[in-house]
């Protein structure tokens, strides 16, 4: 869910379908919250109002979850303070 592709990981062997780097955080937003869990809140928040600028594209990733199991790949070592949990709670309606 990341726009920067992961170090140490080949695009060839991450066996990923799609990677919607266009509805990840923006570069601004992402440098902005530097992974600080103070600003987890805020984060949230700015994040789940850039995705709602991209209703095509999560339109799509929500369709796509309807039919499919969808696993959401982040780069972030914090596995409760990153991307793809906000993303998860909007996919979700919460």
């Amino acid at each position: 869910m990341d726009r920067l592709w992961p170090r140490g990981v080949r695009k060839s062997d991450a066996a990923i379908d799609l990677w919607a780097k266009d509805i990840a955080p923006s570069t601004a937003l992402r440098k902005w919250f530097d992974h600080d869990p103070a600003r987890w809140p805020e984060f949230r928040r700015r994040y789940a109002a850039e995705l709602r600028c991209n209703p095509d594209e999560l339109a799509a990733l929500r369709t796509r979850a309807r039919r499919e199991p969808v696993t959401l790949v982040f780069a972030a070592r914090d596995k409760l303070h990153n991307d793809a949990v906000v993303l998860r709670a909007v996919l979700l309606g919460r």
